[in-house]
């Protein structure tokens, strides 16, 4: 593949459908994206692994639910990696990239050498929905387990919605000829929608009565299931982040027997939301006290971006449900205050 086509493909998301199966799926590929994460931060190899798996099944995922605004993933556990968040912000209109970012939080002295996953220690993923204003947003929880955040969010599809899903992930550092090494990250999501829902009773065959594909699939639905799942573990790390191999050529490697049929791609782009407004507003609900003990030596509030780095400082007579004045430091009359 040449230069040209590889950047074509770098940062995108691509639908597909297996018609022989009736199987959809997507292929993504995040390299400047991931690129602009992992570099906002200092991280060991350990939590970029995990920020870069979730940052790709964000990017999966998102495109799967019809949003009218953000998808987010969050990842919270009792070990050395505490937190692992990313948001999948839909595009604001047809043609536009959607937009991606993500950060972790973690003990640096309590890491150590074992798997990555194996670090969060005990605690659960969450997906939540925010369609915006006038919505109410919605929230899924799942256990950590199965051995990795990708066995995660197959289990949430399993029991959340009942959809067999599968995600074959790799993250790693990539350097084209003549070029610097960065990071790139891809992968393959497949997913097949049971003609019948599953009626189950006392659980399923997975670890702590998770449900799993076998416990809802029957039948021929099953055959095909198994025989894509099988393709697809003959997949290369090499072949999921590229350069060199297309997402429509990984598909006709992978699924050419089954028939694979493409869609528009969707590119995608890093993106935060956060502006001196919104952290405002996050701190509204405190009081002029509440506001003086966040207030630094130098008399301003300060508040960073844990996505994107950006820093902020606020007078703190302009914060609070007692401010005095308002951003631009103009004085706040009583009936300003009872309006808001």
């Amino acid at each position: 593949m040449n230069k040209i086509n590889q950047i074509a493909w770098d940062d995108t998301i691509l639908p597909f459908q297996l018609d022989r199966s009736n199987i959809r799926g997507r292929v993504a590929r995040l390299d400047g994206v991931l690129d602009h994460i992992l570099s906002r931060h200092d991280y060991p190899e350990a939590v970029s692994a995990l920020v870069a798996e979730v940052a790709l099944l964000t990017a999966l995922i998102g495109p799967t639910i019809k949003l009218r605004w953000k998808l987010s993933l969050q990842v919270r556990g009792s070990g050395a990696i505490r937190t692992i968040a990313a948001d999948y912000f839909a595009p604001a209109s047809e043609g536009e990239p959607a937009r991606i970012r993500a950060w972790a939080s973690f003990d640096a002295d309590r890491l150590d050498d074992r798997a990555p996953f194996d670090q969060i220690g005990e605690g659960y993923v969450a997906v939540l929905i925010d369609q915006g204003a006038g919505s109410t947003p919605y929230q899924g929880i799942t256990p950590l387990a199965g051995g990795s955040l990708s066995a995660c969010a197959q289990s949430y599809f399993a029991q959340s919605e009942q959809l067999p899903t599968r995600f074959s992930l790799t993250y790693g550092q990539s350097r084209m000829s003549g070029e610097d090494q960065h990071s790139r990250a891809g992968g393959v999501m497949l997913q097949t929608l049971p003609a019948q829902p599953a009626q189950l009773s006392e659980g399923g065959s997975g670890q702590d009565g998770l449900i799993e594909a076998a416990d809802i699939l029957q039948g021929a639905e099953s055959e095909d299931w198994n025989r894509a799942n099988h393709l697809l573990n003959t997949v290369e790390p090499l072949e999921l982040i590229g350069p060199t191999v297309s997402p429509t050529d990984l598909l006709v490697r992978l699924f050419h027997e089954e028939t694979p049929r493409v869609f528009d791609s969707q590119s995608v782009e890093f993106g935060c939301s956060c502006t001196a407004d919104r952290v405002r507003d996050t701190l509204a609900i405190y009081s002029a006290k509440d506001i003086t003990h966040m207030t630094t030596d130098d008399g301003v509030v300060t508040a960073d971006c844990q996505f994107c780095g950006a820093h902020y400082e606020f007078d703190p007579e302009s914060l609070g449900f007692e401010a005095t004045v308002d951003a631009d430091g103009n004085p706040i009359e009583p009936q300003d205050k009872a309006a808001e």
